[in-house]
């Protein structure tokens, strides 16, 4: 037995070793997270949209079926890029109470029963920890957004043909760059609520309060001051800017999508240096 442990060790390599045991931990919360009753239903409720959205595609691939409408109507239900902009607004907002009830039970419990040290015993860094945690809340979250973001596109170049999609590609690369952006910022809020804060409620009341007190906050500093710079003070209005960019939409009033963007990466940059402040294998006794 132990000379066929050392031989599979060496067949399966120290990657495939090392991915084994990364893919320990989002498998076993995935699993965790879907026994909740609440966390399925409103994954569930969350498909209700993208099912509406196929339909509209589906009828305005079909003119025999808008026969006798007003052409401007016509004009006006077109798959574009305000398409895929309405369905990553809609999807967002599920996704952040998704994320709010759902993200809480990431890191709290092995803080509350001080498994960092076993954790950080075995071959897995606090890097690689909170990586695997990260990609928990944003492989469940992917389920709800750009996964039938991307079928929602295909559906429509199965539709309209290839020289659609020649003309069109860019929507469907800036809807999953957009919405991955998103749910780097949601992750990082859900962990950092979940390491500070140890009751599954009031964590899941401070991720959604997050985005509501920068919301107020900066429309507060705007009105004040009577500047436009405030918004990007807002993750939502600032990922609701660059997602313009990258559909080529017309955008909100507002600082412009470079601004938007240096925002978002440093409100990445200071929830990465919280997280990591809070992910330390010791604990500390008074």
């Amino acid at each position: 037995m132990a000379v066929y442990k050392r031989s599979y060790t060496r067949y399966a390599g120290p990657l495939t070793g090392r991915w084994t045991r990364f893919m320990v931990l989002p498998r076993y919360a995935w699993r965790k997270l879907y026994e909740q009753r609440l966390v399925l239903l409103l994954t569930m409720a969350a498909f209700v949209w993208p099912l509406l959205c196929a339909g509209f595609v589906y009828l305005t691939n079909h003119v025999e079926l808008l026969q006798g409408l007003e052409p401007e109507f016509l004009a006006f239900i077109q798959v574009n890029g305000r398409f895929f902009s309405i369905f990553l607004y809609v999807q967002r907002g599920c996704a952040v109470f998704l994320a709010a009830l759902a993200g809480p039970g990431l890191v709290a419990p092995d803080l509350a029963n001080n498994a960092l040290p076993l954790y950080f015993s075995r071959p897995l860094t606090r890097w690689s920890y909170a990586l695997a945690r990260l990609t928990v809340i944003v492989g469940m979250l992917s389920v709800v957004t750009w996964i039938p973001g991307l079928l929602l596109f295909g559906l429509q170049v199965g539709l309209a043909g290839g020289w659609w999609f020649l003309a069109n590609w860019t929507l469907g690369v800036g809807m999953l760059v957009g919405f991955l952006l998103w749910l780097l910022v949601l992750g990082l809020v859900a962990m950092a609520s979940s390491a500070y804060v140890k009751w599954r409620v009031v964590a899941g009341a401070v991720s959604l309060a997050f985005f509501f007190i920068l919301t107020g906050v900066s429309a507060m500093i705007d009105n004040v001051f009577r500047v436009k710079w405030g918004h990007v003070l807002d993750p939502a209005w600032a990922v609701n800017r660059v997602w313009c960019a990258l559909l080529g939409v017309e955008p909100p009033d507002g600082p412009g999508a470079g601004a938007s963007l240096l925002a978002l990466a440093t409100f990445v940059l200071l929830l990465v240096v919280v997280i990591e402040r809070k992910l330390r294998p010791v604990e500390v006794v008074r």
